[in-house]
């Protein structure tokens, strides 16, 4: 028997199943992924509602590790811990703490991977444009450790208890080479971006707690992220109109006319909303004035984290 014939039938096999799951009320067809390997997509069913995120604290958990190149807006790399001390060049951290707190929301903050192991006490994991392997701990790689890091395996196990995962920007430029974690992305991955230049960011689903609030359309200015795979399976919710910036990405790779900048979607359990917005440090200061679609970009954000946590509808 071939590769592929036996691959197709595999395949086969995981949609059967899922049809017959699905008529007791678990994932229905078309929610199983054979590649990842997971139950993702729009379905609600593929969450694990079981509770246990229950009596934890509205607390979420800001995650910024760069083993690589690192955005500006990050400031001065962190100490390791939890919540070390915060300078004013950290200006994601200090932004997504100052945002949050106005929703009575706590936030911890780290880019010690060790602090990456236990998870259980966030409503919301947030990675905040972290590069690279993040979650690799090359330490204990070196020493001749697993391959699979206690990190990566603690997200998945998060993830599969009913956990929130909020993508940021450069979380697409992150775990280039575990595919669990593209999955979480929906099923895509940072290829390249062109310049940093004004864009009109398009509104496509207005149903959704994180859109709602927002005008059909808006002025901001990012680098427009190119992504090759392209996310699929997914509840699209802001889009660039490709014919306002005065530099296109051509036709290769290139998204045509729908160029999405943030969806959601439930996977493995849990939930994942994500976006590809959020270069400049001007994006997120507390005064929004000073940078075109800055208020409607924080207030996406604050309800896209909000949305992951549980608190208001996810992924409408």
């Amino acid at each position: 028997m071939s590769r592929t014939t036996r691959a197709l039938g595999a395949a086969a096999a995981l949609f059967l199943a899922g049809f017959a799951q699905a008529q007791t009320g678990a994932p229905a067809p078309g929610s199983l992924d054979p590649y990842y390997k997971v139950c993702r997509g729009t379905n609600p069913n593929c969450y694990n509602d079981w509770g246990a995120f229950a009596s934890t604290p509205n607390k979420v958990l800001i995650y910024s590790r760069t083993a690589g190149p690192r955005h500006a807006n990050l400031g001065p790399a962190l100490a390791p811990g939890l919540n070390p001390p915060l300078a004013p060049a950290n200006v994601v951290q200090n932004a997504l703490v100052r945002l949050l707190a106005a929703e009575g929301i706590q936030a911890d903050w780290t880019e010690d991977v060790a602090r990456m192991t236990s998870l259980n006490g966030y409503k919301a994991v947030i990675f905040a444009s972290p590069t690279r392997d993040a979650l690799w701990d090359h330490a204990k790689t070196a020493a001749g450790g697993t391959q699979l890091d206690a990190a990566r395996h603690a997200l998945r196990q998060y993830m599969r208890r009913g956990g929130g995962f909020v993508g940021i920007h450069n979380a697409f430029g992150t775990e280039y080479n575990w595919p669990y974690y593209e999955g979480l992305l929906g099923n895509a991955n940072f290829y390249d971006h062109g310049a940093n230049q004004n864009g009109t960011v398009q509104v496509v689903n207005k149903n959704d707690a994180s859109t709602e609030m927002l005008p059909d359309s808006f002025g901001f200015k990012d680098e427009w992220y190119t992504l090759v795979p392209f996310p699929t399976n997914v509840k699209f919710l802001l889009t660039v109109d490709t014919n306002s910036l005065a530099t296109k990405r051509g036709t290769h790779p290139g998204h045509g006319n729908f160029h999405p900048v943030s969806w959601c979607q439930y996977y493995d359990g849990g939930r994942s909303w994500v976006t590809t917005l959020g270069h400049d440090g001007a994006a997120f200061a507390e005064d929004t004035s000073a940078f075109p679609g800055a208020a409607e970009f924080q207030k996406h954000i604050v309800a896209g984290i909000k949305s992951a946590m549980g608190l208001v509808p996810f992924c409408r």
